[in-house]
């Protein structure tokens, strides 16, 4: 038998007591509001997820598995236990490409952490301030996993740094709201560790159902998982960063293991986490960005388009050229607003708008361009968009930093009116104005699972055919 160690490394020893001391911490005032307002953009992203064909398949799977009755799954009447909650809710948050995104370390940590944390503050009947420091916690834990990795090299390898991070920062946030201590933390990292898993290959499935079980569903489900197995008693490796066989090692050519537990508490890393303007593609959003200024300043109109160059970081560009999924099409979407003149959750979504004459005709006559120079830009995500019209004119506008970025924040205001837009029509302006005041209220609550009725709607059926 290999022995256990008998000394736990300083990164191991700061981080896991930092995962038990977290229920205790009070947040400073701007790091409160900012997750008070990722939590409001993904669970808007959970409702408005439930009415698309990976949500619905995700409800209909988890109510199809019973289950103690401990948490709900968004946008239905379904209780279930926190385990299958977490995987449906997870599946919904990013049953498209509405959730946040954290550039530095490669992760979209709302749609894991978030279903995580809500699953078990339900089954708990935990505060809202308990709820929303073990969110901060969650994308603490999260991007710092990632960074010890050394997230670029990760993803350049094909790995998956959305599942990895995202189980660590799932099991952390519902480690903290079950009261774990700093020996049980430390078998929970363990039991994310072995649970961490993902190939970059999910970036090709075109009907975003497994993407959606990647990015979501997978690393919320197994964090809540982690979690309530060492509550019941569970127990594990004592430091599975350190030592011999350790999960740094065995995933990262030059693991930093130093950047585990580097600045937790002074830096938080919700506050360099994005909430997206537009319910699209990452690299989508510069570009529409971009246009929108052009139409706005330059009174840019279809009609007088003659051609439009949009120059993105190279592979980015790869990830919406021409896809088949509306939502993820920089064509489709920048036709789609000079066309409509404002995009939507519902228009952005509308896989007939597609096959629009008038839209299809626009997006033949946009080209996208790789940039290395915007590959190595920073911030991360800029865009270049030229347009051409009819008389010869040429406009160009470059988007530095994208609405929503932490270089370009959108308000308070803002985040809430994406919020009604994506569960308005599914909830109903009764339901939705009183959970936006309830999570902008947060701190007052004091049982989440007293808020599940404002979240609760009629179960959709299952969709008859998977895809889109």
């Amino acid at each position: 038998m290999i022995q256990p160690l008998t000394e736990i490394s300083a990164p191991t020893r700061e981080l896991s007591s930092y995962i038990a001391q977290a229920p205790s911490l009070v947040l400073p005032g701007a790091v409160a509001e900012k997750a008070r307002q990722h939590i409001l953009d993904t669970i808007a992203a959970m409702v408005s997820g439930s009415r698309l064909p990976p949500g619905r398949l995700a409800i209909a799977y988890a109510g199809g598995l019973g289950g103690r009755a401990e948490a709900s799954v968004v946008g239905t009447r379904i209780i279930t236990s926190c385990v299958h909650a977490a995987l449906a809710n997870g599946m919904l948050a990013h049953a498209d490409e509405t959730d946040d995104s954290h550039a530095p370390s490669r992760n979209h940590p709302g749609c894991a952490v978030v279903p995580a944390a809500l699953a078990v503050a339900e089954r708990v009947h935990a505060s809202g301030e308990q709820f929303e420091r073990a969110v901060v916690l969650g994308y603490d834990v999260a991007a710092r996993v990632n960074y010890a990795l050394d997230a670029d090299a990760f993803a350049f390898a094909g790995r998956m740094t959305h599942s990895v991070g995202g189980t660590f920062g799932a099991g952390a946030a519902a480690a903290a709201l079950l009261g774990l201590d700093a020996l049980e933390a430390r078998h929970l990292l363990s039991y994310c560790a072995q649970q961490s898993s993902g190939v970059g290959s999910s970036v090709r499935d075109a009907d975003h159902i497994e993407k959606a079980f990647d990015f979501g569903g997978m690393p919320a489900r197994n964090g809540a998982t982690a979690a309530t197995m060492v509550a019941a008693g569970f127990t594990g490796v004592d430091d599975v960063f350190s030592g011999e066989r350790n999960f740094l090692q065995a995933y990262a050519i030059k693991p930093d293991p130093g950047k585990l537990a580097d600045g937790l508490g002074r830096h938080f890393e919700i506050l360099t986490t994005n909430i997206k303007k537009w319910s699209a593609g990452s690299p989508a959003q510069a570009a529409i960005d971009a246009l929108l200024h052009l139409m706005t300043t330059q009174d840019v109109v279809a009609k007088n388009v003659k051609a439009i160059t949009v120059h993105l970081p190279t592979g980015s560009d790869r990830t919406v050229d021409r896809t088949p999924a509306p939502d993820v099409n920089v064509q489709h979407l920048l036709a789609l607003l000079l066309t409509d003149g404002t995009l939507t959750f519902r228009s952005i979504h509308a896989h007939e708008r597609m096959a629009d004459p008038a839209v299809r005709a626009l997006a033949e006559r946009i080209k996208v361009v790789p940039s290395d120079e915007l590959l190595h830009a920073r911030p991360r995500r800029q865009a270049i968009v030229e347009v051409e019209t009819h008389d010869g004119t040429r406009h160009t506008h470059r988007i530095r930093a994208v609405r929503g970025t932490p270089d370009n924040p959108m308000s308070q205001a803002e985040v809430e009116a994406k919020a009604r837009d994506l569960m308005e029509g599914i909830l109903g302006r009764k339901q939705t104005e009183p959970l936006i005041k309830s999570i902008r209220d947060l701190a007052g609550v004091k049982d989440i699972a007293r808020l599940r009725r404002l979240w609760q709607a009629a179960t959709p059926r299952r969709p008859a055919a998977a895809g889109h």
